[in-house]
């Protein structure tokens, strides 16, 4: 228990205030300790990927082993997984040739993943439309004023919008479509980022010290004991 438990809550400590101490009075050897620090963590990061690939690739060999509904996807996952690795692994991660010409691993990436990366964030705008229409119903005044000003900042971005505003006389404000975008993305949509930037802020400056304190344990692997 000592092992699984105290060990890392006394070193979690210990580089919390650490590294907060280099932050707000930075020497030397804190800043060299910082960077020795950082290193091993793209190090850990990098042991995280393999553990990652060997994750991913035992729950596809389950599901192909057991012919589990959508298992000739998970053998689609092993040809892409191995191929890559492996002209990648071939080719040192290099995509073009001395002349210009692709190699094997730029070919694939240009031409297989490239394209299914396309094809994602297309599905992926689909449901965002989705939710646009959801949350664009016009059920409250705060909903009302979404949809407004999501249709004016629509419009805005398109050259229709602009024409369609200077066929209506612009209301008689003489202001643009475009220069109203600019404003509402300047003035209210600012502020509320920085709003929001400010309790992530919080958030997180709260979550580190119960992480240094010891209250939250969620990393060692669930439980408070």
């Amino acid at each position: 228990m000592i092992a699984k438990r105290t060990i890392p809550l006394i070193i979690c400590f210990a580089l919390g205030l650490l590294m907060a101490g280099q932050y707000y009075v930075p020497t030397q050897r804190s800043t060299e300790l910082k960077s020795d620090l950082a290193a091993w963590v793209q190090i850990i990061a990098s042991f995280s990927l393999g553990l990652g690939l060997v994750s991913v690739s035992r729950m596809h060999y389950g599901r192909v082993r057991k012919m589990a509904p959508g298992w000739g996807y998970s053998i689609v996952a092993f040809v892409g997984l191995i191929g890559m690795l492996g002209v990648g692994l071939w080719w040192q991660g290099v995509d073009r040739t001395e002349d210009g010409a692709l190699t094997p691993y730029g070919w694939a990436y240009q031409n297989v993943f490239r394209p299914l990366q396309a094809t994602m964030f297309s599905v992926l705008a689909f449901y965002i439309v989705s939710a646009a229409f959801r949350a664009f119903r016009a059920r409250s005044r705060e909903a009302t004023l979404l949809l407004v000003t999501g249709t004016i900042v629509m419009l805005g971005r398109a050259p229709v919008g602009d024409w369609a505003w200077d066929k209506v006389g612009r209301l008689g404000t003489g202001v643009s479509l475009s220069e109203c975008v600019v404003w509402i993305m300047s003035v209210p949509n600012m502020s509320a980022q920085r709003g929001i930037g400010f309790g992530l802020t919080l958030g997180i400056i709260a979550t580190s010290l119960k992480i240094i304190f010891g209250i939250e344990r969620a990393y060692l692997g669930g439980g408070k004991d």
